[in-house]
């Protein structure tokens, strides 16, 4: 344990952050999986839908530095594929 109170206001600080972190990347996890689900019943509007919602929470995890902006373009260009692949 932290004995300095600047170490321990770093603590503090470094557990609001990392709950921030988890809330918006399990957010992003639920909007990925429900676009998925709605191209696996084939439902094209839902997908529209869910697509912009996913391509939405992937920027803004990306803008706040949650995932490298790599892996935000990776997925977000697998999204698409995916959803190009049920419009054709």
């Amino acid at each position: 344990m932290a004995n300095i109170k600047s170490a321990k206001k770093r603590i503090k600080v470094i557990q609001t952050k990392t709950l921030r972190n988890k809330i918006i990347k399990s957010s992003l996890k639920t909007t990925i999986k429900k676009f998925l689900a709605s191209v696996k019943n084939k439902n094209l509007e839902e997908a529209k839908v869910n697509f912009k919602a996913a391509i939405k929470a992937l920027d803004m995890a990306e803008s706040k530095g949650i995932i490298h902006k790599n892996k935000a373009s990776r997925n977000k260009s697998k999204l698409a594929f995916k959803l190009n692949k049920l419009t054709a």
